[in-house]
Formats: C-alpha cells, sequence, structure tokens
C-alpha cells in the first residue's frame, strides 16, 4: 500500500510538470524505483489514472468530512467551504490540465464527470439547512448543483483556465463565491 502511494504521489507531481505527456520511465526516474516495480502495482497508465482520479476525489469527501465536522464554522461558512474543499496535500496540482483527458481518455474523462455528478448529499443537506435556518435565500437546489458541474465540468474540458493564468483553486474560489455572494456590489 506504500507504494502505491509513493507511484500515486510521484504521478501527481510528473503530471503537474507535463500533463499528460508524462510516462511511466518520469514515474520510475521520480522514485528511483524500476518501471517493472510501477507495472505489477499499476497494470498500465490508464489504471494509475483511475485510481489517481479515486484517490484525489476520496481526498476532496475526506475534507469535506472536516468541514462538516467544524463546530466553529457558520452554515454559510460551511457550504462555501464544501463547495470550494481542495485538501492541503493537492493544492499545487494543475486540474487546469485535465481537460487533456476528455480527447485522450475518454473513459477517465468519464470517471471525473461522474465522480463530479455524485456525492451531493452533504452539500444538498447544508443548502437546505441555511435556508431553514433564513441565512440563504430559497433557491431550486437542482439548479444550483448543475450549475456547479457544468461549470467545474467546464474547466476539466476545455483549456480556458491554461489560457487565462488562472489555476484551478483560484477559480473555484471565484466559482464559489459568484455562487454564494453573486456578483453586485453591496
Amino acid at each position: 500500500m506504500e507504494q502505491k502511494m509513493k507511484v500515486l504521489h510521484a504521478t501527481i507531481e510528473v503530471f503537474n510538470e507535463k500533463g499528460l505527456k508524462f510516462t511511466m520511465d518520469d514515474i520510475a526516474v521520480r522514485l528511483g524505483m524500476s518501471k517493472k516495480t510501477i507495472y505489477t502495482i499499476f497494470k498500465d497508465k490508464e489504471a494509475l489514472f483511475f485510481e489517481m482520479v479515486g484517490y484525489l476525489f476520496g481526498s476532496v469527501k475526506e475534507g469535506e468530512k472536516r468541514i462538516l465536522e467544524d463546530k466553529n464554522l457558520t452554515t454559510v461558512e460551511k457550504i462555501k467551504a464544501v463547495l470550494g474543499v481542495l485538501p492541503d496535500k493537492y493544492q499545487n496540482i494543475d486540474f487546469g490540465k485535465l481537460y487533456q483527458l476528455r480527447e485522450k481518455h475518454p473513459k477517465i474523462y468519464a470517471e471525473v464527470e461522474k465522480q463530479l455528478e455524485n456525492g451531493w448529499e452533504n452539500t444538498i443537506a447544508l443548502l437546505e439547512q441555511g435556508m431553514e435556518e433564513g441565512v440563504i435565500r430559497p433557491i431550486k437546489i437542482p439548479i444550483l448543483k448543475t450549475m456547479f458541474e457544468a461549470v467545474l465540468e467546464q474547466f476539466f474540458s476545455r483549456d480556458v483556465l491554461v489560457c487565462n493564468g488562472i489555476t484551478y483553486q483560484q477559480a473555484l474560489e471565484e466559482v464559489v463565491n459568484i455562487l454564494i455572494d453573486g456578483i453586485t456590489v453591496r
């Protein structure tokens, strides 16, 4: 298990440097490990990517859990934090490069889309709680969910972030702020 985690972390580092053009040799060099050893852990690059997607989204869920359990946050602060959760150890991942997945690895891209569309139960419960408390106005939750998913899917399917020099973290924060606070000056 420890070797698997080392390979995943090295993959993230190499991905940040080279995008999807990295090779298993790049990972082997980074780890000082033989490529053969890596292939005993992951049968191919696609299997490695599938595992990486699951690992990243699992880490997001862990971050979400910590936010939900934080008694010091208000409901609105929790909503903002949950929508914008990005675990500390992944702050430097260049999610903007994931747009390359759609064309080159459609099965993996489909997994990313699936992960984005699932696991909304806690966020929906927070939104409902915020409406009950009167701290957010009544909204149609499926519309907010669709808007949020659509924006993230655009980030992952196009090079808009890369072309505009915007990190995924900056983009995510801006989206959450616009969704929660709107665009008008108050």
